[in-house]
């Protein structure tokens, strides 16, 4: 008598004989992540459902943990990539993309301003610089592109954080807030309240002598669709000055966002 045997169902990862058991939850958390590929698509249920090889049950109760914690997001258009994913993928391929895209209106905001203009990712509880414009006036300000700096001390940081759940930033940034002591946030419920005035403002962010002495910026984040995945910001002297050319500044970040979530450069 022979034993009929088939191949596993596209998708689902092979079980030994000893332990033919279902696939435990963190193989099925595996199997859908997997769908996502290229890691820019956005699928409906029904599309994960086939790729993964998984119940359609199940599928969407593993769909909305993954929504629930960050690693996917779900919008009118399906699931894609959450803000948890892309953090990960912050790396030079992502970065340098995000530098493409932005170079033409960051030289344009730098022109029409005469501003030094910067462009910042943000790295665990810091920031760090992809970018700086600013020609003779860049050596006023003492940031360097590589740099890093405590994401909460800088309008940059903050354009970022501000759009990010406040139980994920106790996660990736429990012990940053009291750093510069005197200049900045000295606690979370600060933090959290600054935050919140700049979601109100539309996700512009400021600072005044927070990350450098004597010297104001004024920020917004750039989105791939609902994710911050970097900010711009412009730099100069007095409060004042940079509320008048926060606009244009809000502009530039939101062209480059649009641009980045295009399906042709989130492709290439």
């Amino acid at each position: 008598m022979s034993i009929l045997t088939s191949a596993p169902a596209a998708g689902c990862l092979p079980t030994s004989p000893a332990n033919s058991q279902a696939p435990s939850m963190v193989s099925r958390m595996t199997m859908i992540m997997e769908a996502f590929e290229p890691q820019d698509a956005r699928l409906l249920l029904d599309e994960i459902t086939i790729r993964a090889g998984l119940p359609r049950s199940t599928t969407h109760r593993i769909l909305d943990q993954l929504v629930q914690i960050g690693w996917l997001e779900h919008t009118p258009d399906g699931y894609g990539m959450g803000w948890r994913s892309l953090k990960y993928r912050n790396n030079d391929s992502i970065s340098s993309r995000i530098r493409t895209e932005a170079a033409p209106l960051l030289h344009e905001l730098q022109i029409r301003t005469g501003k030094v203009v910067h462009l910042a990712v943000l790295e665990g509880t810091n920031i760090r610089y992809l970018d700086k414009l600013g020609g003779a006036n860049a050596t006023a300000v003492p940031s360097r592109v590589g740099g890093i700096n405590p994401a909460h001390t800088t309008a940059l940081g903050k354009s970022m954080l501000a759009w990010m759940d406040p139980e994920d930033l106790d996660e990736i940034f429990p012990n940053a807030v009291g750093q510069n002591a005197g200049k900045t946030m000295n606690d979370s419920s600060m933090l959290y309240s600054e935050l919140a005035r700049i979601r109100r403002r539309g996700g512009l962010a400021y600072e005044t002598g927070e990350s450098y002495e004597g010297i104001t910026c004024v920020a917004s984040a750039i989105k791939i669709r609902r994710n911050p995945v970097a900010a711009l910001s412009l730099v100069g002297r007095g409060r004042d000055a940079m509320e008048l050319l926060a606009p244009l500044v809000q502009q530039a970040a939101r062209k480059i966002s649009e641009s980045l979530s295009a399906p042709a450069s989130m492709s290439a």
